[in-house]
């Protein structure tokens, strides 16, 4: 009984903050694919757009980045899903 208290009590309301904090730090991951794929010199999307924007090609800048943009729009989707999880408070009237 301790552990379902805990968990439906406390973790429930902690996990809320941790949610949120988690999908921001998807954007800063994304963003740091561009120094880390140089610095090791790894082939990816960060080597791309960096490679896109010495070049000056703007069309595959524009695609990288529209794609960035999906994929964070996408996880802070999940992560606003989530919260309706975690909070019951959220679910609304079944």
């Amino acid at each position: 009984p301790y552990r379902a208290v805990l968990w439906r009590h406390a973790l429930r309301n902690a996990m809320i903050p941790v949610l949120t904090i988690l999908g921001l730090q998807f954007a800063f991951l994304l963003a740091g694919t561009i120094i880390i794929e140089n610095v090791f010199y790894l082939p990816g999307l960060g080597r791309l757009i960096f490679q896109a924007i010495t070049q000056r090609d703007l069309i595959v800048v524009e695609s990288i980045v529209m794609l960035l943009v999906a994929a964070v729009i996408l996880i802070n989707l999940l992560v606003d899903f989530s919260y309706a999880i975690v909070d019951p408070r959220l679910r609304g009237r079944q």
